[in-house]
C-alpha cells in the first residue's frame, strides 16, 4: 500500500518540483541546518534555553533513531526495491525506517515551538515540506516519515520537559539569591 501512496507521488512531478524538492531534502541532510539554527539559539542569551532542547533532541535522535533503530529495523528503502523510478538525488546507502531528515526537523521544530510558537509554526512547516521531499525523492517509504516526525516530536517534548523539570540545573534556586539559575 505505501509504494502505491509513493507511485501515486511521483504521477505529480513535474519540472518545478524536480527543481525544489532536491533543495528542500538538502536543508534536512545531516541535519547542518537545524544544528545551525540550535547553535544561533544558544548563543543567544534569550533563546539559549532554547538552542539547548534542540542540539539535546539532535544528539538524541541520531543516537536512538540512526544509530539504533534504522540498524535494528534495517528496511529497505523504496529506491532500493524499485530502481526504475529515476532519483534526483543520490541514492542513500543507509536503512529508511525512520527518516533521519524528518526526525531530526521534527525534534529541532517541536523544541523551537514549545519555546516560540510563531517560529515554531515555521519550522514545524519546513519539517513537514522536508519529510515530504523524502516521499517525492522516492527514498523513504510514507511509515519512514511519520515514525521520523513522532519520534522526533516524542524526543523534543521529552528533552523540553526536562530542561523545565525543577531538578534541571538552570532551574535549580541559588541558595544565596534565591533566584532560579539562567543557562
Amino acid at each position: 500500500m505505501e509504494l502505491e501512496w509513493l507511485y501515486w507521488i511521483q504521477g505529480i512531478r513535474n519540472p518545478f518540483l524536480d527543481g525544489v524538492m532536491p533543495a528542500i531534502t538538502f536543508l534536512g541532510n545531516g541535519g547542518w541546518f537545524w544544528i545551525l539554527a540550535g547553535a544561533v539559539l544558544l548563543a543567544v542569551p534569550k533563546t539559549r534555553r532554547m538552542g539547548f532542547c534542540v542540539l539535546l533532541s539532535l544528539l538524541l535522535g541520531l543516537i536512538l533513531g540512526n544509530g539504533l533503530l534504522k540498524n535494528l529495523v534495517a528496511r529497505s528503502r523504496p529506491c532500493w526495491l524499485d530502481e526504475s523510478v529515476a532519483l534526483l538525488i543520490k541514492v542513500p546507502e543507509d536503512y529508511s525506517f525512520p527518516s533521519g531528515h524528518t526526525l531530526a526537523s521534527f525534534e529541532a521544530a517541536v523544541s523551537i515551538l514549545l519555546y516560540r510558537r510563531k517560529w515554531g509554526i515555521l519550522a514545524v512547516a519546513l519539517a513537514c515540506l522536508i519529510g515530504f521531499s523524502r516521499l517525492y525523492l522516492f527514498v523513504h517509504f510514507p511509515s519512514d516519515v511519520l515514525g521520523g516526525a513522532v519520534l522526533g516530536t516524542a524526543i523534543a517534548c521529552t528533552v523540553h520537559w526536562l530542561a523545565e523539570h525543577p531538578g534541571f540545573p538552570w532551574n535549580r534556586k541559588s541558595q544565596k539569591t534565591g533566584e532560579t539559575g539562567q543557562c
